[in-house]
């Protein structure tokens, strides 16, 4: 069986519509191109088959043609049929002689794609517009424009048996941590899976090792190509995976969350100003309620200067029962919102905060003040640009309230005990400590989590 005849039973060629087999005729020699259709434009086709048919000689060598008449930059030759089938779903031309067991592959694929406009969830005030998109050479191209450097290092990688999905770490060498690069190397390798259905975190569950349950997020994502190169420059790893519009940014460390790109785009001193309110705003969404709780449970430990804080009216459903049920009907609203058409989301909202408010309280659901501490939770939650770290304080959030109403004296301590123990059992992608510079403690790093430092 020659080699066309294997790529037509392998390919399937009169099953599937949009897998192109186009012979050509020149000079009594048969030559064959393969190609997915909507990869390829026609235009390019068009050329590549006139040029061809004016300057392939007759009984023309393999090697000859590759090396001096293939008017195209990326060419090699595949001599393996695993090669050429995973070249020709990936895009890829291949020019196929008769009687011959090589082949040429041209790479002349052009992917759909959408405009590199700015990210939804993580936007500046000032600063570059632009995004990553779904296609793996334009998102190395936005960080290849951001770093002029010979030692920027993009390496491919293919991952999943299926799948065959491209993957590219990118990173400074000489500025990384080889070792981390090594290990993580070795991980994707090894890896057996069938495919990354799910892309970034399809590979972010196959990578990070559950040992420990824990909600907080080991792996950070952007959709910014200005964060993932200042990420490259500091010496992190960033993970390129083809057909997603986010990168993993890795290692990463808990502290890493508190950062975001507004704050170098703005001057030292407002960037520095911004980062602490979020900090606090951080910290007092993690506290606020289970702090107003337990002190309502043990009114003894407030100052009399503070007495307004301890509740007193009285409604039907216990405390506790009303922060659960408002932590999950937030979280059914936003649900519900994501299936909400644009053009109605307006009323939505107007809706749901008539219902969870001037209503449940009138009705002797509700506390006004629960719904305000409540309020002020949700809309906080949004100053952190992870959506899975504003989970994670969610649920450390949800355990406190419970551990308080179990144990009124001592729930909160035993809250903050159980946070610090997950958190210090909690290990990066490269089993370092997730708390560091905290845990190994370093200054000059800790310094820069609080202060935005000056550019240079």
């Amino acid at each position: 069986m020659g080699l066309q005849e294997q790529l037509d039973d392998r390919l399937q060629i009169e099953r599937n519509f949009d897998i192109v087999k186009r012979e050509l005729i020149i000079k009594q020699d048969s030559y064959y191109f393969y190609f997915i259709d909507g990869f390829i434009k026609d235009e390019v086709m068009e050329r590549m088959m006139e040029f061809f048919i004016k300057t392939i000689p007759e009984n023309s060598d393999i090697n000859r043609i590759s090396e001096q008449l293939v008017p195209y930059v990326e060419v090699e030759i595949k001599e393996k049929l695993d090669e050429m089938i995973v070249a020709i779903l990936s895009g890829s031309l291949l020019f196929v002689f008769s009687n011959q067991t090589k082949a040429i592959c041209i790479d002349v694929r052009t992917y759909p794609t959408r405009g590199m406009q700015e990210p939804e969830d993580d936007r500046v005030l000032r600063g570059s517009r632009d995004g990553f998109v779904e296609t793996i050479i334009f998102n190395t191209a936005l960080i290849r424009r951001r770093i002029r450097d010979e030692r920027l290092v993009m390496e491919y990688i293919c991952v999943g048996s299926k799948s065959k999905t491209d993957i590219v770490l990118s990173y400074l060498d000489g500025v990384v941590d080889k070792e981390v690069v090594t290990n993580l190397k070795k991980q994707l390798e090894n890896i057996q899976v069938q495919a990354l259905t799910m892309a970034q975190e399809s590979l972010a569950e196959v990578l990070v090792e559950g040992k420990w349950i824990s909600p907080f997020p080991k792996v950070r994502y952007s959709e910014r190509p200005d964060m993932a190169s200042s990420c490259i420059l500091e010496g992190k790893i960033v993970v390129i995976i083809d057909n997603c519009p986010s990168v993993l940014i890795l290692p990463t460390y808990f502290l890493d969350f508190l950062q975001v790109a507004q704050d170098y785009y703005m001057p030292p001193m407002i960037g520095t100003y911004l980062r602490i309110v979020r900090i606090f705003v951080f910290f007092t969404t993690l506290l606020l309620t289970p702090l107003w709780y337990y002190f309502n449970q043990n009114p003894e430990l407030l100052n009399e200067q503070f007495s307004f804080l301890i509740l007193k009216d009285v409604t039907n459903i216990p405390i506790i029962l009303q922060f659960l049920i408002l932590e999950y009907t937030i979280d059914a609203l936003k649900l519900a919102s994501l299936n909400t058409p644009s053009s109605l989301s307006g009323s939505f909202s107007i809706l749901g905060a008539l219902l969870l408010g001037d209503f449940a309280v009138k009705s002797g659901w509700f506390n006004s003040e629960i719904i305000l501490y409540m309020a002020y939770v949700a809309l906080a939650n949004f100053t952190l640009p992870s959506y899975e770290m504003g989970y994670a304080i969610k649920f450390m959030r949800v355990l406190f309230l419970v551990l308080i109403c179990l144990f009124p004296k001592y729930g909160q301590l035993l809250g903050i005990v159980v946070l610090f123990v997950v958190l210090y059992r909690s290990k990066t992608i490269s089993k370092q400590s997730y708390l560091y510079p905290l845990i190994p403690f370093d200054f000059r790093e800790l310094k820069k989590v609080f202060i935005r430092t000056k550019i240079r």
